[in-house]
Order: structure tokens, then sequence, then C-alpha cells
């Protein structure tokens, strides 16, 4: 190349920036080649005539040198006293970080979830406001074209008061058309005259228990008040049978769940009558009580009277 560009060589090729251009390069080369070399050798000459020594230089890396900041190296440097209670105390600090992790993480969702329903909740409450306003448009407007038109003049019932229905939300259509039907024609449902018999039999159960209870003495009874207390539940178990049939067939009638009635229970009647009834002694002291206070209005009349006749 030297030879091609050369600008003393004759050659058709000869240009002296080529030429400089090469020189310079094979300079740098030069050099990096003996830069390399002495790098190679540490320090000797380029002819090896001189050579330099190389003094070590003592460089401290704390990768090799025992940390000053912890006491052992092992369970992270966590912990005091054997390996065995170190271990323990480590295991316990995991635990405890573990714990705290997951308690993070769940306020973090927590908190996250109650973000997003709030926004979705939001949204969800303005499409509502939006829907019911167009909804309340639409229906003023279709009123207002009605009223122009005139299809709301000369309508049923205009200028009267509007016709009291009680209606029953519970009841469906066919049973509440049934029952108006039937009262239109002077009948009445089943369940009603079934609420109005039970309601009578349950008095005149409790009327005849009490009647019988003014026959005995005041409690404990005695033997004799207590057979014949018994012999009286006796006669009435017929009537309670009948009673809770009747009551049954007015739970499966009744349209309301609320309307249900219990089934009347003979022994608790029998302890509520006995502890809340008038007992024989009851009876004959109501018994006295007038007899006296009429002895003493005769006794005041005929006084008063004496009396006058002694003035007159």
């Amino acid at each position: 190349m030297v030879k091609r560009f050369h600008p003393d060589s004759g050659s058709p090729e000869a240009n002296a920036d080529k030429f400089h251009l090469i020189e310079e390069a094979y300079r740098k080369l030069q050099n990096k080649f003996a830069s390399d070399r002495w790098r190679a050798n540490e320090g000797a000459g380029e002819y090896g005539l001189y050579y330099q020594e190389k003094t070590e230089i003592e460089e401290f890396d704390i990768k090799h040198t025992a940390p000053q900041h912890r006491q052992y190296l092992s369970y992270g440097g966590y912990g005091m006293g054997t390996p065995q209670q170190r271990e323990k105390q480590f295991q316990k600090y995991r635990a405890q970080k573990a714990i705290e992790n997951v308690h993070n993480h769940r306020i973090s969702n927590i908190s996250q979830g109650k973000e997003e329903g709030l926004i979705h909740k939001d949204k969800r409450e303005a499409q509502k406001i939006k829907l019911r306003s167009e909804m309340d448009r639409l229906v003023e407007d279709l009123i207002q074209e009605s009223m122009s038109r005139g299809e709301f003049d000369n309508l049923a019932g205009t200028g009267k008061p509007l016709k009291h229905q009680a209606s029953n939300p519970y009841v469906d259509f066919v049973t509440h058309k049934m029952n108006q039907v039937l009262i239109d024609n002077g009948f009445t449902p089943e369940w009603i005259t079934l609420q109005k018999e039970i309601s009578e039999d349950t008095k005149h159960l409790r009327e005849s228990l009490a009647r019988y209870r003014t026959e005995l003495g005041h409690l404990p009874l005695d033997n004799d008040d207590n057979n014949n207390w018994n012999e009286v539940l006796v006669k009435h178990e017929d009537m309670v049978k009948k009673l809770n049939a009747k009551i049954d067939k007015y739970n499966l009638l009744v349209p309301l769940l609320e309307k249900q009635k219990l089934h009347i229970l003979l022994k608790r009647e029998s302890e509520n009558i006995l502890k809340s009834g008038k007992t024989r002694y009851d009876v004959r002291n109501q018994m006295h009580v007038p007899r006296i206070k009429v002895g003493e209005d005769h006794r005041s009349d005929f006084l008063s009277i004496f009396g006058s006749f002694y003035l007159w």
C-alpha cells in the first residue's frame, strides 16, 4: 500500500493524503503493540535492557473482611444465645414477619376493593338517577300529549272521590276476587267463620274450667280436689281435640301467616285456671258480703225513718 500511494513512486494511484493516513495508522499500531508488550513483560524495556520491579499494593476488600455490624453470620444475624436458642428466636421472627405481611396484604386488598366498590356504586347511582329522570320526562311528555288530545276529558268518576278498596298485597288476585264476590253476595269466607268459632269455643272452655275451679280449694289441692280436677280435665279432652281440629283447618285456609293460631293445650289452660281462678272460699265470701251490706242499708233506712218521726 505504501508503494501504491507514495507520492514519489510514480504510480497512477499515488496520493499524498492517503499516504499520510496510512502512515498515521501504522504509528498508532506500533504504539499499541509496545504498550501491550509493556503490560505483558511487567515493565521490561523495549529491548529488554532494563527491568522495573513492581511493588505489590495491599488492597482491602470489604467482601473478605468480617462485618462488624452483626455478631453472628447464621440466621441473618438475628438472636442471642446458643445456636439452638438463636434458631428458635429466628423461627419466631419469621412467623411474626409472615403474619405482618399477610395482614398488610389483606388490608391492601380490602382498601383497594372498597375503593373500586365505591367507584362502581357511584357509577350505578349516577346511572339510576339518569334513567329515573329520563323516565319521568318521558311519562310527563306522554301525559301532556294525552291531555292536549283530550283523552283525559269525560273520564268515568271525574270529580268523584276514589272508591276505598281494602286489598291485601300478599294475597293473589284470584283469591282476592273470590273473597270480594262472596262478600258482595252476603257470604263470609270460611276462615273468618272458623276464627269466630275458635274464639267462642276457647272462651267456653275457659269459662267451664273456671266454673269447676270454684268448687275446689286453694293450692296445693288435697287428694279429693285433685281427683275431682283430673276428672274435669278428662271430660274436657274431647272438647279440646275438636277445637284443635278446627285450628288446623283454620291454619290451612287463612291467607296470612301471621293470622295462624297455636293449638290449645289443656294442661297449660288447667295450670292457668288453677293459679288465677276463684276458689270456693272466694265465692262464699262474695256471697256473704252483699247480704251484710243489704242488712246495713235496711237498718240505716229504719233508723232514718224513726228519727224523722221523732223529729216530727
